[in-house]
């Protein structure tokens, strides 16, 4: 067995019997998915059998991608063929998978159907965009046109728009409904390339994906995929791509990669097109992940330039240009750097610890995320920090072990977190060392970014009172375990959720995260973004508390041991409400926390509604002002609003407790 140690997953080599022939040179074949599913249904932590719940989710998961932008069928339609797949479970245990191909045939149809309407629109030499329509651009949201006039007044909508986009670039009219035509017939042409086996694949990611969000089927080609990015040692841009409603998403910057250092990629933002350097724009969107990542990773030190849409208070079409790379360690490892900040007459001179994520290398002569954290708090410490700030703001998880021992650098001992299976087993895991490495106030710097091992480290600490918690009301949520099974006759692999994380105090971080203590305005609150946006998503449950690692009741706020030098105060519910009031009211009083509320606010107004005159209008300004998206790059990476008001309230959680660290002797600190 091998096991990357990377919280969430674990890479195995299992056996699991499949139908000899299942797989062949032209891929999966239809009398391996029942012994496949049924794999799935062995290995899952919720899910042990195949019910009528998870047969209709199924083919609804599958219907749905397999029209990801809603434009093919009718609500009605959609819903009698998902009636009609729940069916294709028992004709699947006879070797006969013809109710999808019956499906894409019919899907092809409708693409050329569709293909010829938008020729024949963008022909005639009278048509011109509509540009009053409004469109709601998530096709998830808008869901399935209910009538016929409602489905071509989207197709016309969506034609508007997409023309738009195309001049908004710069594009000549000629030119511009050119490529659009061009864009109908990639889609017609893609849907008639699906083979049998890309239709076993599809059912396949839809009956992993109705167990839960982060299961999965990999073919062959997405294990390659997923191998390469355990391993961080791609040559590309450094972002982690998923496919949504017939859209790239950037899911997270992966830090210390090109599109961190150039710092113009947000997360939720639509990649719609990929040009090579000195080539023409590919439109990607309705592309298959893999095709899209292809086209992005390439060679160190070329070019790629992607063409992005981002909706936040308004709709912003952009293009970037990002130079491929590796992922560069000394970017992506942990940073100490000092603030001062006066508090009741006295200066304070506070640390601020950016941790991207819980990396590391099985050979310990190379960068690891516990060693790197264990210098810098001896560093804080020596240089007489009186608080530290610990910024897990865009911290994506990483290996478990390190998340544990880092835990243990603030904590004299106890259980950190547990792992639950299926079997409800609990193995806890605890600080593996007695000493203390910092024992000053602390206060955790959280985002719905922050997800599995960075939750873990910011619930362990919330849950024995040892650090405050501020930034946006929760955390991701990920809570859980996955385990990928490799499949023998080269049928690629299962990711199968097997097992879920508990915090010290018995709640898991699964579904709801870890809730700050202070909540800061962040516009990433606004997002869709967390593990309870996801369809499916697995809810939390509790067990029994193991903090100090026993079994048994406790108190909370927990009270640590008296015995001994270097032991930190805990953070009471009194001093939390008292730093909340300080809080709100310098927040109430920043402009760009305002600034940031008056973009919430249009957010939820424009509720995922694009104004063609209102893009039209972005796009003219954003010419006639020059403005450049790349200039961001330029900038000076400051303390973004929410990082300096956690340090604000890291001052006042200094000067409310009046604590100045301690030095630990040397004994205590031996190993770390």
């Amino acid at each position: 067995m091998r096991a990357s140690l990377r919280t969430g997953t674990f890479l195995l080599l299992l056996a699991v019997a499949v139908p000899a022939g299942a797989a062949a040179a032209d891929g999966l074949h239809c009398r391996a998915l029942p012994r496949l599913m049924e794999g799935f249904l062995e290995q899952h932590i919720r899910y042990r059998k195949l019910d009528d719940e998870l047969r209709a989710r199924t083919a609804r998961l599958y219907v749905e991608r397999s029209d990801p932008s809603r434009i093919l069928l009718l609500e009605k339609e959609a819903l009698s063929i998902q009636k009609e797949l729940r069916r294709a479970f028992s004709e699947m245990e006879r070797g006969d998978c013809s109710r999808l191909t019956r499906l894409q045939a019919e899907l092809v149809r409708r693409y050329r159907l569709l293909e010829d309407y938008v020729r024949e629109r963008l022909a005639d030499p009278d048509y011109r965009i509509d540009y009053d329509v409004t469109l709601v651009l998530d096709p998830e949201d808008r869901g399935f046109p209910r009538t016929r006039e409602e489905q071509r007044a989207l197709h016309d909508k969506l034609i508007a728009f997409q023309l738009s986009n195309y001049l908004g670039s710069g594009e000549e009219e000629a030119e511009a409904r050119r490529l659009l035509v061009h864009r109908y017939e990639l889609m017609t042409r893609r849907a008639s390339e699906l083979d049998d086996s890309d239709l076993m694949n599809l059912w396949l990611d839809a009956f992993a994906a109705s167990l839960d969000p982060h299961s999965d089927y990999y073919s062959p080609e997405d294990l390659e995929e997923f191998q390469i990015s355990m391993g961080l040692s791609l040559e590309g841009i450094g972002v982690a791509l998923s496919s949504r409603d017939g859209y790239s998403v950037v899911e997270r910057i992966i830090p210390g990669g090109a599109a961190d250092r150039q710092n113009i990629l947000r997360p939720k933002d639509k990649i719609i097109a990929v040009a090579q350097e000195g080539g023409e724009p590919v439109d990607i969107v309705d592309m298959a992940l893999r095709d899209v990542v292809r086209l992005i990773r390439g060679k160190r030190g070329t070019t790629v330039r992607l063409t992005i849409l981002r909706q936040t208070d308004k709709t912003e079409r952009f293009t970037v240009s990002i130079v491929r790379d590796k992922i560069d360690l000394e970017e992506q490892a942990a940073k100490l750097r000092f603030e001062e900040v006066e508090r009741g007459g006295r200066k304070l001179k506070l640390g601020v610890l950016e941790l991207p994520s819980f990396y590391g290398d099985s050979d310990p002569r190379k960068r690891r995320a516990a060693t790197d954290v264990a210098r810098l708090l001896r560093q804080a410490r020596e240089e007489g920090a009186d608080g530290l700030l610990l910024d897990l703001s865009r911290n994506g998880g990483g290996l478990l072990d390190h998340a544990v021992r880092i835990s243990g650098f603030f904590l004299r001992a106890g259980g950190i977190v547990a792992v639950q299976d299926a079997d409800l087993d609990t193995r806890v895991l605890r600080d593996p060392d007695p000493g203390i490495l910092f024992s000053g106030p602390l206060a955790v710097l959280v985002s719905r970014i922050s997800a599995s091992a960075s939750e873990i480290l910011a619930g362990a600490l919330k849950d024995y009172g040892r650090a405050v918690i501020v930034g946006d009301d929760h955390t991701f949520g990920k809570g859980s375990v996955q385990t990928v099974v490799t499949l023998p006759e080269e049928l690629g692999a299962m990711k199968v959720t097997t097992a879920m994380f508990f915090r010290p105090g018995g709640a898991s971080t699964q579904h709801t995260g870890v809730s700050s203590d202070i909540v800061l305005p962040s516009l990433t609150i606004a997002e869709e973004i967390g593990e309870k946006h996801q369809p499916f998503a697995l809810t939390g449950r509790t067990i029994r508390p193991f903090l100090n690692g026993g079994s048994g009741g406790f108190r909370f706020p927990f009270q640590p041991q008296s015995s001994g030098r270097g032991l930190w105060k805990p953070v009471t519910e009194d001093i939390v409400a008292e730093l909340r009031r300080r809080s709100e009211a310098r927040v109430a009083a920043d402009p760009e926390f305002r600034e940031i509320e008056e973009k919430l606010a249009e957010r939820r107004k424009r509720n995922g509604t694009i104004h063609l005159a209102d893009l039209r209008r972005e796009q003219e300004a954003a010419r006639n002002n020059g403005e450049d998206p790349e200039a961001e790059a330029e900038e000076s990476k400051e303390l973004s609003p929410q990082a300096r008001e956690a340090v604000q309230i890291l001052a006042d959680l200094v000067f409310l407790q009046n604590r100045v660290p301690e030095r630990l002797p040397a004994e205590e600190t031996a190993g770390l």
